[in-house]
């Protein structure tokens, strides 16, 4: 199911809804921003831009693929640990946007997932409308749980 790892993705046309072709297309590929924030920047200037280094590096040591069925996040420099949740596991979303990230253009998502292994991720300081991938891959998770039959119930205690 899907395509296999390095096979090329279709991009999205901006402006309609991926997920339509039946084929995993992207909907983000890259790095965090090394200065993602109003506060990291005025640490750069603080220090000289040593800290620059520091952040260049750490924001080149994790890539996100964000395709309409899954979800990968690498991380490291030297050595590398890959974490992957299918988009039909994610239960809830949520977009941080805060004051020094809106400033610098950047933002986060934060996924709560059913998996227990990685039942949270992270997908911090990236350089694109956070609202407007987090609508996109609301979408598609949704789409995901309807071709694959996957139905969540919601259990509260009396």
């Amino acid at each position: 199911m899907g395509t296999s790892p390095g096979a090329p993705l279709t991009k999205t046309p901006e402006g309609l809804m991926p997920g339509t072709s039946g084929a995993e297309e992207a909907l983000f590929e890259g790095s965090p921003a090394a200065i993602g924030s109003l506060g990291a920047l005025l640490l750069t200037i603080f220090t000289l831009g040593i800290y620059a280094i520091f952040a260049w590096t750490r924001a080149k040591g994790t890539s996100y693929r964000i395709t309409t069925q899954r979800i990968v996040v690498e991380r490291g420099i030297f050595g590398k640990r890959m974490e992957q949740i299918d988009l039909y596991r994610i239960v809830d979303y949520v977009v941080e946007r805060p004051f020094g990230q809106r400033v610098m253009g950047t933002g986060n998502i934060v996924l709560e997932a059913m998996d227990k292994t990685t039942p949270e991720i992270r997908i911090e300081g990236i350089r694109t409308d956070v609202v407007a991938l987090y609508e996109r891959l609301r979408y598609c998770t949704e789409a995901e749980k309807k071709r694959r039959g996957v139905r969540l119930m919601d259990m509260e205690s009396a």
